[in-house]
């Protein structure tokens, strides 16, 4: 007797098991006879019926793939959503889409949720075949982002690119030039020590590109012996923002991470990047002349601006009191540009990123609207004593709203600089001086009944100069 042979399985596309939906719906038919006319079987039938919405979801999404019989969840179904999602942004874009693009935004992913994770080609193309992603389809970059000028004379009023709307608030980046009289007083301002300070910013204040200050003159005396590459902030002695060293350092490494942002500009200054080589991964979008909107919140380096004043307060009041006797303006001329370049790169840590999304959205500069904590950010850190609020607030405000004149002038030594060797130059420390300052300072806390907490961040502080000291 000859046995028979097994029923051989067939399973359904995506594409049939919609048509088997319509069928139940459309018609009077049963599940028997519709699995007759698709020769499965009745309890396939039903779990279509049961997987009905999911189906349907899968469908019109236009990313499934039609033509796939099973879907094959993929081990790290976190990643695959979250790198479909990107890349669905870019098609919006219409950035240049490439495989080594995809893998290196996966990785990113992963890396970001903490997942052990490392695409593969193979991975990438299952994933493709999963999602309906064609292969090999190349999408060219659109044309740059600017908004086109009016027909006739600037715009009449202020308003944001339509453009703005395609980024992403991470992606979407602002960045103003920010006149800054680094030594002044309370009462007391010399017109010829001024810096210009750029801060970037992106809308969502997660990212906050390293503070650049600009002058002219500067002393080369407090840069003697100083790594460029150790100074938490950028610094170019010369009257104005380096624009094109800046901006191509930004596009390399927007580039590195696999990005397309967005970079609100004032109008004055794109109209001086005209020149410029095209830039890849930085689209520029400069404002209108016309309007009053600035390319990063004035909150925000009005903010900056606060906490800057505040620590410079500090500082005058600790050179005043390491020698009797001196005023405030004394002390002031004290102030080199590496303090200011210190003390920029503090203030600009300080500005809280709840006050830096707040502000993008109130004064007009994101389209999109996000959920604002009840509870706003202060832009302006408490008046140090001896200084009401109002006086703190014009000590904030003296270099007025617009751009002012003038830069830093060639600094002079204090006392204690002069003299200190033949050249002028005050000797390099020493890893025994590091050392040694190590334990003057370990030594006067302890005896000024310091903090645990301070002692702890000393105790970081201590380590890594050791490990610097053995290298």
């Amino acid at each position: 007797m000859e046995l028979s042979s097994k029923k051989k399985l067939h399973a359904l596309s995506l594409a049939e098991k919609i048509q088997v939906l319509e069928l139940l719906d459309e018609s009077k038919m049963s599940q028997s006879e519709v699995a007759r006319r698709f020769q499965v079987s009745q309890p396939q039938i039903s779990r279509i019926c049961k997987n009905k919405e999911k189906l349907l979801a899968d469908w019109c999404s236009g990313t499934a793939n039609r033509e796939r019989k099973r879907k094959r969840e993929s081990k790290y179904s976190g990643i695959d959503e979250a790198l479909l999602c990107w890349y669905h942004i870019a098609r919006t874009k219409a950035w240049d889409v490439t495989g080594p693009m995809l893998l290196h935004k996966a990785k990113e992913l992963a890396d970001i949720m903490g997942q052990d994770f490392v695409p593969s080609i193979g991975w990438l193309v299952r994933w493709k075949r999963r999602n309906n992603v064609g292969f090999g389809a190349r999408h060219v970059l659109a044309t740059p982002f600017l908004h086109e000028p009016p027909s006739s004379g600037p715009m009449a009023q202020a308003q944001l690119p339509l453009s703005l709307k395609d980024f992403s608030p991470e992606d979407l980046f602002g960045c103003v030039e920010v006149p800054l009289f680094y030594r002044a007083v309370p009462g007391r301002v010399g017109i010829r020590d001024q810096v210009q300070v750029l801060l970037c910013a992106n809308s969502r204040g997660t990212e906050k590109r390293r503070v650049l200050v600009s002058g002219l003159q500067a002393a080369s005396r407090c840069f003697f012996g100083v790594s460029s590459e150790a100074l938490p902030a950028s610094y170019h002695a010369d009257l104005g923002i380096p624009w094109s060293e800046w901006l191509a350092k930004f596009d390399r490494d927007m580039g590195q991470q696999g990005r397309q942002v967005a970079l609100l500009l004032a109008a004055r200054v794109a109209e001086e990047l005209a020149g410029l080589p095209k830039l890849c991964h930085v689209r520029l979008l400069p404002l209108s002349t016309a309007g009053i909107m600035p390319s990063l919140p004035s909150s925000v380096v009005r903010s900056f601006k606060a906490h800057y004043r505040h620590r410079l307060l500090g500082k005058l009041a600790a050179i005043q009191s390491k020698r009797a006797g001196t005023s405030l303006a004394e002390a002031g001329a004290g102030v080199t540009v590496l303090d200011a370049l210190h003390m920029a790169a503090a203030a600009w840590a300080k500005v809280p990123r709840q006050l830096i999304v707040s502000s993008f959205i109130q004064e007009g500069l994101a389209p999109w609207k996000m959920p604002l904590s009840p509870d706003k950010a202060s832009e302006m850190p408490p008046a140090p004593g001896g200084l009401s609020h109002e006086e703190f607030s014009r000590f904030v405000d003296l270099e007025g709203e617009g751009p002012m004149s003038g830069a830093c002038k060639e600094e002079t030594g204090t006392e204690d600089e002069e003299g200190a060797g033949e050249d002028g130059f005050e000797p390099l420390p020493t890893k025994a001086d590091a050392l040694q300052a190590l334990g003057t300072l370990r030594r006067w806390f302890e005896c000024n009944s310091t903090s645990p907490e301070l002692f702890e961040k000393f105790y970081a502080c201590e380590e890594e100069v050791e490990r610097l000291c053995c290298l």
